[in-house]
């Protein structure tokens, strides 16, 4: 209760009381700032840090239930190594479907790489085969002795080398995202607080007379909780608009740069944002609340 009583005197306090606090000036344009840009910049964490999930997760999809076998022999020996990988896989169990990558398949795999103009049929390319797993998978300790025994230029990948590394990136990622808005969090809180301090040092005469003539202390803070609470909340819709106009700008996600080009909100991730101005608005209040009390203790 006594935090709702609080938010209460922030949003319909006393407005005459505002008037001890300067409406203009260094520490006013400073409070606003500091919100609006750690506002902007928590924006570009969140979108950054949910980007990263869902390109990791999309990368994991792609992966995941899938095999390739490349198979690296003599020239000679190719065709025969590869029907007998194909018949091997066609009876184990677990494996849904086996086929033989074509040329014109291993080329495009290779052009993003080489470029298109790649003279495949000069090169030594082993012949890949593209393997899709059931739900339940098969015995790939197995499955390899199997292909190493029947064809041993066969080398099978279940791509857990590539899907391993994206899950630690990713969570990795997303860690640093949350860090860094702790982080915004705790430099507008700093910000707030020396912008507090010295608003009520620069104050100090009219403190005094307001204590003359019968003010508390806790009417002088909730003057300066309010304004600059309200000027931080302000600030932060101000920059977390202007993030969210930024994010909306950026191109859409495509293949040739998924990454660089993906970086939006998607759906409900639109509303996350919206939380920013009330956690500034907390975060201002607690702040000027800490400031004005030490302030006005020292001032006694």
């Amino acid at each position: 209760m006594s935090i709702l009583n609080s938010l209460g005197d922030v949003f319909g306090g006393d407005k005459q009381a505002d008037r001890i606090v300067p409406p203009t000036g260094f520490t006013a344009r400073l409070t606003s700032f500091t919100a609006a840009a750690m506002a902007f910049l928590t924006v570009f964490a969140l979108a950054l840090s949910l980007a990263t999930g869902r390109l990791a997760d999309r990368w994991s999809a792609e992966l995941a239930k899938t095999s390739t076998v490349r198979i690296s022999a003599p020239e000679a020996q190719l065709a025969a190594q590869s029907t007998a990988v194909l018949n091997i896989l066609k009876t184990t169990p677990g494996i849904a479907s086996a086929r033989l990558m074509t040329e014109a398949e291993q080329h495009a795999l290779l052009e993003p790489w080489f470029g298109s103009d790649l003279p495949l049929e000069t090169l030594p390319i082993p012949s890949l085969i593209e393997v899709v797993e059931q739900e339940v998978g098969p015995d790939m300790e197995g499955l390899r002795l199997r292909l190493t025994a029947e064809a041993p230029g066969a080398v099978l990948d279940d791509h857990t080398r590539w899907r391993r590394p994206l899950a630690a990136a990713a969570a990795r990622l997303r860690l640093l995202g949350m860090f860094s808005i702790v982080l915004i969090l705790g430099a507008t809180a700093a910000m707030i607080t020396l912008a507090a301090q010295a608003a009520l040092a620069a104050n100090r005469q009219v403190i005094q007379v307001l204590r003359l003539i019968g003010a508390r202390d806790n009417y002088i803070a909730k003057a300066f909780v309010r304004r600059f609470t309200m000027r931080a909340t302000v600030g932060a819709f101000v920059g977390m608009l202007v993030g969210m106009l930024g994010i909306f700008a950026l191109p859409a996600a495509a293949e040739e740069g998924a990454f660089l080009t993906g970086l939006g909100f998607r759906g409900w991730h639109w509303m996350i944002p919206l939380v920013i101005p009330p956690i500034a608005a907390f975060v201002a209040f607690w702040s000027t609340r800490f400031a004005a009390t030490r302030s006005l203790d020292r001032m006694a």
